[in-house]
């Protein structure tokens, strides 16, 4: 019986996984992955497996979880031990997270419609140094 397994070199994995070549030599460095094997020629050669491992990493990530969040994550991911309401527990605080976040965004948001406003109001057109604009940014406010 013949078995061959598919290895894929760095930008092949790269590509496949939608990441940079240079992040996934990061996340080996940080232990998120581990080691490449190499092949004769010194090159990184990874097993398939490493994929799915790499795109779960990178799904954390796109939700907005931290490198420490993702190691734990990719542990949990791994444990047939533990109970998945930590995993629960971790990622309803990440949405609290987001959440606030969404909100000073709206923030963010509503001050530069008003700054943009005012400015078409007030001095849309002018010298550049008079704008408006200009006095949001400089206030001391949170964003106003």
């Amino acid at each position: 019986m013949n078995l061959h397994v598919r290895v894929l070199s760095i930008g092949q994995l790269a590509k496949a996984a939608g990441v940079s070549t240079p992040t996934i030599r990061y996340y080996e460095e940080i232990g998120l992955l581990p080691k490449a094997g190499r092949s004769a020629a010194g090159q990184r050669i990874y097993a398939e497996s490493e994929l799915e491992r790499l795109t779960f990493i990178r799904r954390c990530r796109d939700f907005g979880f931290s490198i420490d969040q993702v190691r734990v994550l990719a542990g949990l991911s791994i444990s047939p031990d533990q109970d998945c309401s930590q995993v629960r527990d971790m990622a309803r605080a990440h949405l609290g997270q987001v959440r606030a976040r969404l909100e000073e965004l709206r923030e963010l948001e509503a001050h530069l419609e008003s700054f943009t406003d005012q400015c078409d109001a007030a001095c849309a057109g002018g010298s550049g140094r008079d704008c408006v604009v200009f006095e949001g940014l400089r206030s001391r406010g949170d964003y106003c």
